[in-house]
C-alpha cells in the first residue's frame, strides 16, 4: 500500500468518525503518519470540538512541516477562535518565518494565555537560515522587541516561554549582533532581580548558564582550531622523517 492509499483510508476514517472517541483515534493515526495529503483534514480537525482530536492535529502538522504553513496561515482570518488558535499553536511549532507576523501579534495581543505562551515560545524557533541574509539583522531586531515586551506580560507561562526564546535568539545573535546580545543579557539578569515568580527566575538562571556556555564555545574556538591546525602540521611534517 502507498502513501496516498494509505493516506486515503486514514482520511475517510476521520470523515467516517460518530463518536469523540473514534474521531480521536482516526486523527491520532492519521497525525502519526506524517503524510502531506493529511494536511487538510489535520486542519479541519483543528475546528473540531474535541480538544484531543486537536492537539493530535497539532502535533501532526508540526511534525509535516513547512508545507503545512500556507493552509494554516488561510486559517487565521476564520471567525473561529478555537480554530485559529490551535493553528498558531502549529504555526510556533513548525517555526517557519512566514508566519512571523502572526505569531509576533498572538505574542503580543492574543487575550489567551496559552496561545501568547505558544506563540512566544515559536518566536525561538524561527528558522533563520529562511530569512534573506540582508534582512536578518533586521528581522532579529523586530523579535527582540517584541520577546522584550512579552517578557514583562502578566503571566508567568507566558514570561517563561520568552526566556526560553530570548536564550535562543542571544545564541543567534552573539558573533553578528552584539548589541542585540548585551540587551538580552540585560533584560535576563532584570528578569532574574524582579521578577515575582520562582520558576521564571530559575529558567533565567538556566538561560545565562547556557548563554555563557555559547560564549566560551565561541572565544576558545578559533584558539582550538589553531592549535588542532598546528598538531596536524607538525605531525605531517614528522611523519617523512626515518
Amino acid at each position: 500500500m502507498n502513501n496516498s492509499d494509505l493516506a486515503e483510508i486514514l482520511i475517510r476514517a476521520v470523515k467516517e468518525a460518530d463518536s469523540s472517541d473514534r474521531l480521536l483515534d482516526a486523527v491520532q493515526e492519521l497525525a502519526a503518519v506524517g503524510i502531506e495529503e493529511a494536511v487538510p483534514t489535520l486542519i479541519a480537525a483543528l475546528g473540531y470540538n474535541n480538544p484531543g482530536a486537536a492537539v493530535a492535529a497539532v502535533d501532526g502538522l508540526i511534525a509535516i512541516g513547512e508545507v503545512a504553513v500556507p493552509p494554516l496561515l488561510e486559517l487565521i482570518d476564520d471567525y473561529n477562535y478555537g480554530a485559529r488558535a490551535w493553528a498558531i499553536r502549529a504555526l510556533a511549532g513548525i517555526g517557519d518565518v512566514r508566519a512571523l507576523d502572526t505569531l509576533l501579534e498572538a505574542a503580543k495581543n492574543d487575550f489567551s494565555l496559552s496561545v501568547r505562551r505558544a506563540s512566544a515560545r515559536g518566536l525561538g524557533t524561527l528558522r533563520w537560515h529562511q530569512v534573506p541574509p540582508e534582512k536578518v539583522e533586521s528581522v532579529q531586531t523586530q523579535v527582540l522587541e517584541a520577546l522584550l515586551l512579552i517578557s514583562q506580560d502578566p503571566e508567568w507561562v507566558v514570561r517563561y516561554a520568552a526566556v526560553t526564546s530570548l536564550e535562543t535568539l542571544a545564541v543567534a545573535v552573539a558573533v553578528t549582533s552584539p548589541d542585540q546580545a548585551s540587551r538580552i543579557t540585560n533584560q535576563l539578569q532584570q528578569m532574574l532581580d524582579t521578577d515575582a515568580d520562582l520558576g521564571v527566575r530559575t529558567r533565567v538562571k538556566f538561560a545565562q548558564e547556557k548563554i555563557q556556555q555559547q560564549q566560551h564555545q565561541e572565544v576558545f574556538a578559533p584558539k582550538r582550531k589553531l592549535e588542532d591546525t598546528e598538531v596536524t602540521e607538525v605531525t605531517y611534517r614528522g611523519g617523512g622523517r626515518r
